[in-house]
């Protein structure tokens, strides 16, 4: 068989029965307009069926736990090998998961902790050693009298009760004294401890004599005591107490550590994990700045916002709280922020006594009591926890934050786990160095012969695993970062190097544009990685418009001519020199330079007005000051991980979002941000999806679907029928369809095969009933104009001024090819912004706006970011304030005013790199944004 993929009639989605061959082993990119079929032909018909022969090929037992999998809409595709897919979905929202425990590194750390750990006391900071029977024997033969010897287990330390079941136990074993609190009893004569009494109780094992059989009798009697005592042993020589352990221990102050295995150092297993946090790191208290917003308040004015609604009523538990103040003379009509320490810690943590006090609730009922009153944030952490009601929890949980748990400091593990070091440091601390200072310390690390022996082939995994993170870009992440807070293009890199690590070859990947989110000077390192995955043998299918990354591939598919069902037809195929050179392909023309964005001829100046953030401390900012200008677009740079999210959506946007009234937001480490007052709305645009079910799509998202169904009931046979607007909703009972309950679909379940999803066998799919599709407007009914593409829309309801300008800016970002009930699943995360970004569109300019974009360029094609950055600029020019976190070179030469942040990610950022004009930019030598600037402006 030739070397090739060989699809044929492949018609998925938007997809016009194509077909073409594609060279195996190497790096192919698919390209083309957003929408216009790249996808649908990478992963919903390449890689879907390569998935599909592998699972046929796993047992049917196997396949029933392996869900739906569907055969494509293709006639056949010959020479496929296994594939993998490597996409931008976040690699886990759940929060024990880290970059360390993704790429399976810290799986190695901890096997390296466990085997060449050596445990230090917290206390001594003294190395702790485990030692043998002999070993003790030997230390105890070496004293002068050994008639003196006594030896000790210490059964009982500092723990309170009677420990009465203990000493029944030990008479009946056998023994006969015992030392409390350093006073030797027999036990007959019976032991009175007083009720919760904090005792140090030692069984005396043996009394040593000294004769010819004493090394064999002190090592019966040091092996009967560490039985007792669970590995412990206390020798009195007349001199000084020892104390021996056969785990590791302190001989100082007893601090001891079990034997060391690797589940010791898990967060997510009990003996790891630390106590009071459970392994998070975090614990859930109450934001004292949600509950008392505004300080300038008296408590009875509302101050206090839990008992804002109840003020000097007969509920029990104001009446409880106002007693508290009025026994520590707490003034209710005093202005918060005239309280004195210690009456804000009683109002917020309660009394400091018992407090007698009597209530009568509503029914008449009175209450006499003798206890201690909560403060209300104890009271509220308390009933967040007790709770057995969602809707409470999620009352209790509007006021709670996440704080780092007091016990670790955020290590997440308990203190004998994290008292083994390794190189001098602990495994949490290991954990918060970068990628790339952890490969510095890696080949610094300096160990025993012996321990380099034992841990040769764990460090050479891990250096390998690091190393792969740094080569696609990633260098800046330390590894106890948290996997859901990456963005799709870090979590799909991680994932990229985790393969790389696995050096499996023969495989087919299929990649959706890696380099999202990647500064030019980082992307070389990455279209380097793809081609060693190539090198060994794999054949890559990557979705991408980034030019660098198409003119370093072997081979180009491009997909057109536009979007929707004006795409889905291959336009060139090729090497990149013969679609360079097709005249038909808008890829090869801004491949080959005969089509570009063009560098504005001015840039704007503002009108002087400006925000500045100072001190800006977040995450690995240097307490630096930005000034922004307003007015004008604005583009945030700089290598990935420099700090540019940090300072713009952790500082900026959360506290606009808190100075604008929503208040539950925590702001990043900053001094102070001045020039708010310039600032009435904000219009925060990412990535997020715009709902999380196939309900929610653009039509309602854009609340065009609601002037829809507006026009549905004015027609003459909705009102005919009376049916009122909520008729026309799939969502509600009434209109939809009731067997599928307006999703069009059923799933049906095929014990052990997979999951079928067809049609729903009443209304067809299309989600109402058949009442309500007998109601037209102008010959289509709400299913058939739901079907409607953005294009076809605005011209179907071009005369219905409502709609039109609504659709009309669907149609100016460029989605003009969606269909209006398209679920929101389906669209990419480029596209979802777009949609929201046409939200706001509608609206008009009120001068004082802030459009904050993150990465908008997403997904899209250079002629895309031509027609999205017409839409920015009209933004600009309508007066509002527009700022850009943005990579994409032909973005950044069209911004108004740059701040460059860098110089390196992680540690090594955080500062400013250089501020000013593209072309200011261009001419600082620090700055790798404008090194990759320069040639673009001449």
């Amino acid at each position: 068989m030739e070397n090739k993929i060989v699809i044929k009639g492949a018609r998925e989605n938007n997809l016009k029965n194509i077909s073409l061959d594609i060279p195996r082993d190497k790096l192919i990119i698919m390209t083309g307009l957003s929408g216009s079929g790249k996808t649908s032909l990478a992963f919903d018909t390449i890689y879907a069926e390569g998935q599909r022969r592998y699972v046929e090929s796993l047992s049917a037992y196997a396949r029933q736990f392996l869900g739906n999998m569907e055969k494509p809409d293709v006639d056949s595709i010959e020479g496929l090998s296994p594939a993998i897919s490597i996409d931008q979905k976040t690699t886990s929202n759940n929060p024990r998961s880290t970059v360390g425990t993704v790429t399976e590194i810290y799986d190695y750390l901890r096997l390296m902790y466990a085997r060449i750990g050596v445990p230090y006391c917290p206390n001594h900071n003294e190395p702790i050693t485990s030692q043998t029977i002999k070993q003790m024997v030997d230390r105890v033969m070496m004293s002068e009298d050994r008639s003196k010897i006594i030896i000790y287990a210490p059964v009982i330390r500092g723990k309170k009760g009677t420990h009465k079941d203990l000493f029944e136990k030990l008479i009946k074993d056998g023994f006969v004294r015992v030392r409390v609190n350093g006073d030797t009893k027999l036990l007959e004569d019976g032991i009175d401890l007083p009720k919760n009494n904090k005792s140090d109780i030692d069984v005396v094992v043996d009394r040593i004599v000294k004769n010819e059989d004493s090394r064999s009798r002190i090592s019966d009697s040091i092996e009967t005591a560490l039985k007792l005592a669970n590995g412990m042993c206390l020798v009195d020589n007349g001199v000084e107490e020892v104390l021996f352990s056969s785990n590791y221990a302190c001989k100082y102050c007893g601090f001891n550590v079990p034997s060391l295995e690797p589940k010791l150092f898990s967060f997510n297993a009990p003996l790891g994990a630390c106590d009071d946090c459970n392994g998070l790191g975090i614990r859930q208290t109450v934001d004292v700045d949600i509950l008392i917003p505004d300080r300038e308040l008296s408590i009875r004015k509302g101050g206090i916002k839990y008992y804002k609604n109840i003020v000097d009523s007969e509920n029990i538990e104001w009446q409880t709280f106002a007693i508290l103040c009025k026994h520590y003379n707490i003034d209710l009509d005093k202005p918060i922020k005239d309280f004195t320490k210690e009456e804000l810690q009683i109002v917020l943590y309660g009394s400091r006594e018992p407090i007698r006090y009597q209530i009568t609730s509503r029914g008449g009922n009175s209450y006499s009591r003798f206890e201690f009153i909560e403060g209300v944030k104890s009271l509220i952490e308390r009933r967040y926890v007790d709770t057995q009601s969602t809707l409470n929890r999620e009352w209790y949980g509007s006021y709670m934050r996440d704080d780092e748990c007091p016990t670790c400091k955020g290590a997440r593990l308990n203190e004998i786990a994290l008292s083994v070091r390794v190189g001098g440091i602990n495994i949490h601390e290991w954990t918060k160095m970068s990628v790339k200072n952890a490969i510095d310390f890696v080949e610094k690390l300096e160990l025993t012969e012996s321990e380099q022996k034992i841990a040769a082939l764990v460090l050479k995994e891990i250096k390998e695993r690091l190393t792969f993170l740094k080569d696609v870009g990633l260098e800046y992440l330390t590894l106890d970062r948290i996997a859901g807070s990456l963005s799709g293009g870090e979590a799909q890199r991680i994932r990229l190097a985790t393969q790389i690590g696995s050096r499996l070859s023969g495989v087919l990947y299929v990649l959706d544009e890696p380099s999202i989110g990647l500064h030019q000077r980082d992307n070389d390192k990455l279209i380097k990685t793809l081609q060693n995955m190539r090198d060994l043998g794999n054949t890559l299918v990557v979705v991408e418009h980034d030019e660098e990354t198409m003119r370093a591939s072997d081979f180009i598919v491009d997909i057109g001519p536009g979007a929707g069902i004006h795409g889905g037809e291959v336009i060139a195929i090729g090497t990149p020199e013969e679609v360079m050179n097709n005249e038909n392909s808008i890829t090869g023309k801004y491949l080959s330079g005969r089509m570009k964005i063009e560098v504005p001829k001015e840039r704007r100046k503002g009108d002087g007005t400006t925000i500045v953030i100072k001190g800006a401390q977040e995450n690995n900012l240097k307490n630096i000051n930005v000034t922004i200008p307003l007015h004008e677009l604005v583009v945030v740079t700089g290598v990935s991980g420099g700090g540019k999210s940090s300072l713009i959506n952790e500082i900026l946007c959360k506290r606009v979002e808190q100075e604008l009234g929503k208040q539950k937001v925590r702001v990043g480490k900053h001094k102070e941000i001045l020039g708010l007052e310039n600032i009435d709305k904000l219009i925060h645009i990412d990535q997020d999806p715009i709902g999380r079910t196939p309900r929610s799509n653009p039509a309602t998202y854009t609340g065009v679907f609601d002037d829809i169904r507006d026009l549905f009931t004015q027609t003459p046979e909705a009102k005919m029928r009376g049916y009122e607007k909520g008729r026309f909703s799939f969502n509600v009972k009434g209109g939809r369809c009731e067997a599928c309950q307006g999703d069009g679909i059923k799933r049906i379940s095929m014990n052990f095969l997979p999951d079928v999803y067809v049609p729903c066998s009443e209304c067809g799919g299309k989600r109402y009933n058949e009442e309500t599709l007998q109601v037209t407007y102008k010959g289509k009914n709400i299913y058939e104009v739901l079907e409607l593409t953005v294009d076809e829309a605005c011209d179907f309801f071009k005369n219905i001024a409502k709609i039109a300008n609504k659709l009309r800016t669907l149609n100016d970002v460029g989605l003009g090819y969606i269909k209006l009930g398209q679920a929101a699943t389906t669209l990419s995360g480029g596209e979802a912004q777009r949609v929201k970004l046409a939200s706001e569109l509608q609206r008009k300019a009120t001068g004082k706006t802030l459009f904050v974009l993150d990465e908008p360029t997403t997904g899209l094609h250079s002629h895309d970011v031509k027609i999205l950055l017409e839409v920015i600029h009209r933004i600009v020019n309508n007066g509002d304030s527009v700022i850009v976190i943005e990579h994409n070179l032909d973005v950044i030469k069209n911004a108004d005013y740059i701040i460059d942040l860098g110089p390196e990610g992680g540690d090594d950022g955080g500062t400013i790199v250089a501020t000013g004009t593209p072309e200011d930019v261009a001419k600082v030598k620090a700055s790798y944004t404008g090194k990759y600037l320069k040639p673009l402006l001449k």
